[in-house]
């Protein structure tokens, strides 16, 4: 068993106790742990045209090109992590807290969304692209189809395509919320978590439920839940989408849309999906605890943390499950339960392990740090940041990490 701990730098603020919006009193949100007034950002750009039903088909993303590396949440990366600590090569000001995983396109942009109400696109010397404005603060990760389209999701209830130059090329929105309220029930239909882009082209992310849009940006179905959908969608191989909710529950939806079974957990599941080789989905709860769903909706077993399981699982090639938790531990899992290892940091875990390749696993603390471990649970370096990361780093192919969080820049480690 393998131990390191970071230092808390103490700027995080922790007055208020919050880790979402939904732990402060309406009309408050939740910034840096704190309960804080909302802040107006830049109107949405026009709507696109509303456009009938389509079942058109395209190629969906390249591997690596979303939230937990590909459709299955499986949490690989495109290069292998630095073998020592990284220098930091530049800095880029994204003007608000990143909430979502940078993503990198095929010609090595990067891709940002900021709770400034921006999508950025990076270029590899850190200088600027453009930027697009959605109508709110975004907590998405982007996702990048085979075409170059961007998608990502926005508090103002819109699920947006950018082209590669920008530009928009459709928004729909998704719910019936009020846009300009703020609590849990205009919260509703934030489009926070994803997108997934399924090997059809098809778009799948949570709102007020889990939806399935079309490529060319027409809804193709949507199963409603009582309560928000944080979780990121996954798409198994047979074409099984599993998503959580803040009604407690894990869902299961078949490629119709119609759904095959729920699991009821003691808590939200805002944990977001990895499904195994063998069709097993691993997903943590509020309840303080780690699942594994056989593809049937059976519980095949849970594994007990000391707080809340928010960050999705990543899952190594050896079928080792690793998930962090708001107890400052992150785990190794064995896929029949039993914890292997663990690594202590100094504050809450809620973002998404990634796994370089070459093995090593990173993931980002609420402690200002990135840590890289060995598959053992050997701590090979960490990296102090000047705010929280919630996020998953992205590894280029040449090995360049990059890495944003609460100080509302993105970082380039080489």
């Amino acid at each position: 068993m393998a131990w390191a701990t970071a230092a808390c730098s103490g700027t995080q603020a922790r007055q208020g106790g919050c880790t979402k919006d939904t732990d402060c009193k309406d009309p408050r949100v939740c910034e840096r742990g704190t309960c804080v007034d909302p802040h107006p950002v830049a109107a949405a750009t026009a709507d696109a045209a509303v456009a009938k039903p389509s079942a058109v088909a395209v190629k969906g993303a390249p591997a690596y090109a979303m939230f937990g590396g590909d459709a299955r949440h499986t949490g690989r990366r495109t290069g292998a992590a630095p073998a020592a600590q990284p220098k930091e090569q530049w800095s880029t000001d994204v003007h608000g807290v990143v909430a979502g995983s940078p993503t990198l396109g095929k010609d090595g942009t990067i891709y940002v969304a900021s709770h400034d109400g921006g999508l950025y696109a990076i270029a590899r010397d850190g200088s600027i692209k453009w930027t697009f404005k959605t109508g709110d603060r975004s907590w998405s990760t982007p996702a990048i189809a085979e075409d170059g389209t961007i998608y990502v999701g926005s508090d103002d209830d819109h699920l947006y395509a950018v082209k590669p130059d920008g530009s928009l090329k459709w928004k729909l929105r998704l719910g019936d919320c009020d846009p300009k309220g703020f609590g849990p029930e205009s919260s509703r239909c934030d489009v926070d978590g994803g997108p997934t882009i399924g090997p059809d082209g098809t778009i799948y992310v949570g709102g007020d439920g889990i939806h399935a849009v079309w490529a060319d940006g027409t809804l193709r179905w949507k199963l409603a839940t009582a309560e928000h959908v944080a979780s990121t969608p996954a798409l198994a191989q047979d074409g099984t989408v599993y998503a959580g909710s803040q009604d407690d529950a894990v869902y299961a939806i078949a490629p119709d849309g119609h759904m095959k079974w729920s699991v009821r957990t003691g808590d939200d599941v805002d944990s977001s999906p990895a499904i195994g080789n063998d069709g097993t989905v691993y997903v943590g709860s509020d309840d303080h605890k780690l699942y594994a769903i056989a593809p049937d909706g059976k519980v095949a077993w849970t594994m007990l943390t000391g707080d809340d399981v928010r960050g999705g699982a990543a899952l190594g090639p050896d079928g080792t499950i690793y998930i962090g938790s708001d107890d400052h531990s992150f785990y190794a899992v064995a896929p029949t339960g039993q914890v292997k290892w663990k690594v202590a940091a100094a504050d809450r875990i809620h973002s998404t392990p990634g796994i370089a390749q070459d093995g090593t696993i990173l993931f980002g603390s609420e402690d200002e740090h990135v840590y890289a471990v060995a598959p053992d649970g050997t701590l090979r370096w960490h990296l102090q940041l000047p705010g929280d990361v919630d996020t998953t780093p992205a590894i280029a192919a040449d090995g360049t990490l990059y890495v944003a969080g609460d100080d509302g820049h993105l970082h380039a480690f080489r």
